[in-house]
């Protein structure tokens, strides 16, 4: 099932719960604007390279998955409660075969075509997969905000079952920004990391992974093979090792009806947009793992975003610690908000998070004037 097959197949799903018109669920589900824009750049040794660029705007990297991004950015600003609709972009390319100053004048070109359809009070783009915090000015704690955000919804659902990051184990999907982050934080709260991966490999410890030793030692070779502090694993092995807490940093659909089965963590964290398919999740859920859904778990990059834009607009920059303590009172919020929708519903986290984006978008289309 594909990124917007599974997006919508949820989308209905919370739609019945909230008993909606069939006409608003229709409007809800048909993209705002779509555009679609060819970008032709001189690579360094001459030639002539074309790549095709998209921006989806649902409410006011191929189109299906770009559209269900889309969609899933509109549910995660409501969900996080900030004033935001939902778009995203992307350009089908592949980093490794770019030089940075290709990718640059790549993405000015990008920008240079869609730029009558973003603008500060139009639509606002924010770092994502393939791209860096290389700007001017910005906001402090921005890098990290993903990451963070994910260790402040861990804490918020452990705390529901009377746990904490302190004691318990974890494995890490993709040792990237989210992952280095999302595993500096636990190691930082006495959380045991006992296994990461990333595209050159995979790496566990039963007794815990030294993190720092590990960015470490990233940053000098480029690799996670041969660390000194684990032994080499398989990445697929990583997804069913006994664990406490699974959290998937890497592309969608990482977990799927093949290997759900056979996962053994007692929480699943999507710190990455859909890792876990809509089969996986309903094999999961009977086996009684809790899943922390992706509209909420890494909901802090776009929060900090948020933060980014205020201050840009203030000309007034805020210290990292007021950032990171503001980031925790959002994520804080839209947890206890979920978990509201999930008592009153009746239903699992996956679903508490989407009726509550849901159900917020609805009554504003339906206040602007929509006629059902």
């Amino acid at each position: 099932m594909n990124a917007l097959a599974a997006t919508n197949r949820n989308f209905r799903a919370a739609a019945r719960i909230l008993g909606l018109d069939s006409k608003v669920e229709k409007s809800l589900l048909i993209p705002f604007k779509e555009i679609k824009v060819e970008c032709t750049i001189p690579k360094d040794d001459g030639t002539l390279v074309s790549y095709i660029g998209f921006r989806v705007q649902h409410d006011n990297v191929n189109p299906d998955e770009v559209n269900a991004l889309a969609q899933l950015m509109t549910w995660k600003s409501v969900v996080a409660d900030i004033p935001y609709g939902g778009a995203k972009g992307g350009i089908g390319c592949t980093l490794r075969d770019l030089s940075t100053s290709e990718l640059e004048r790549l993405t000015r070109v990008f920008t240079q075509k869609i730029h009558d359809l973003i603008g500060t009070h139009t639509d606002v783009l924010a770092p994502d997969m393939g791209t860096n915090s290389q700007d001017l000015g910005g906001s402090l704690g921005r890098e990290a905000a993903t990451g963070r955000g994910v260790v402040f919804a861990t804490e918020a659902l452990l705390a529901e079952y009377g746990k904490s990051i302190e004691g318990l184990t974890f494995e890490i999907q993709r040792f990237g920004n989210v992952g280095s982050w999302v595993a500096k934080i636990f190691h930082e709260k006495s959380g045991k990391v006992i296994a990461l991966s990333n595209i050159t490999g995979a790496v566990k410890n039963p007794n815990g992974i030294d993190i720092p030793a590990l960015i470490q030692f990233k940053e000098s070779t480029g690799s996670l093979y041969n660390f000194p502090g684990g032994e080499s694993m398989n990445p697929n092995e990583l997804l069913v090792h006994e664990c406490d807490v699974l959290v998937p940093c890497a592309l969608g659909g990482v977990l799927n009806k093949e290997n759900a089965t056979h996962v053994k963590a007692k929480y699943i964290i999507e710190a990455t947009n859909h890792p876990t398919d809509p089969e996986a999740d309903e094999i999961l859920s009977k086996k009684g793992v809790i899943i922390l859904p992706d509209i909420y778990a890494n909901a802090g990059g776009v929060i900090v975003s948020y933060f980014e834009w205020v201050q840009n607009i203030q000309g007034f920059m805020w210290e990292e610690e007021q950032v990171n303590k503001e980031l925790k009172k959002y994520m804080t919020k839209a947890f206890k908000n979920i978990k509201s929708m999930c008592q009153t519903h009746e239903c699992n986290l996956w679903m508490g998070a989407f009726t509550l984006g849901l159900n917020q978008v609805a009554r504003a289309t339906l206040l602007r004037g929509w006629e059902a």
